[in-house]
């Protein structure tokens, strides 16, 4: 039997539909941006490397943002990939724990298999996963889901992991060294006092 999230009846039986989502989806960002384990037991994030992830930066907030385009469909989504990973463990034998969402009770090297074979040039439904697992990226990376300031100011992982440079104390950023170590341009003269063109 292929365990989804949905609908209730075909439910884990330990998780409710919402919890089964959010650790499909959680396992899913852990793949791209893979962090350490936030607990023990955790088992949405795999613990494949140090320090925090995409999970820990926010992918399950961004990927819930109406504005990604993508949050109508995450339950689907989520299904989707419990699918493919019951599929992926039926064909090569892997048992599979039945109170977990397929995709997240799969170890990090078959997550990682199976999320190249989703992907790949030639797999129907790779536009959906790449543009599903950018999000993943975005969260870890710019903090898409908030404003930079604030992210800053909370310690966003990817952002202070990365050493993003924080802004001015009234929360605007200025460069007094040129990176090429010369100006380049003169600044246009309708240029605002926050920096913004006329």
């Amino acid at each position: 039997m292929t365990i989804t999230c949905q609908p209730v009846e075909e439910k884990l039986q330990n998780l409710t539909v919402e919890q089964c989502r959010t650790m499909t989806l959680e396992a899913f960002a852990d793949t791209f941006v893979p962090g350490a384990k936030r607990f023990p037991g955790d088992v949405a994030v795999a613990g494949a490397a140090a320090g925090p992830g995409a999970v820990e930066a926010g992918a399950l907030e961004l990927l819930e943002t109406p504005a990604t385009g993508v949050s109508d469909g995450l339950a689907d989504l989520a299904d989707s990939l419990n699918e493919h990973a019951a599929q992926y463990a039926a064909e090569r034998g892997i048992p599979v724990d039945r109170d977990l969402p397929s995709f997240a009770a799969l170890g990090f090297k078959q997550r990682t298999e199976l999320i190249e074979t989703l992907v790949a040039p030639d797999h129907p439904e790779k536009e959906f996963w790449i543009l599903t697992a950018l999000f993943c990226f975005m969260a870890f990376d710019t903090a898409a889901h908030t404003d930079t300031v604030s992210a800053l100011a909370a310690g966003h992982p990817g952002l202070t992991t990365m050493g993003f440079a924080r802004p001015d104390p009234d929360g605007l950023w200025r460069f007094p060294d040129f990176s090429y170590g010369r100006q380049l341009a003169r600044t246009h003269p309708a240029t605002t006092p926050s920096g913004d063109p006329a």
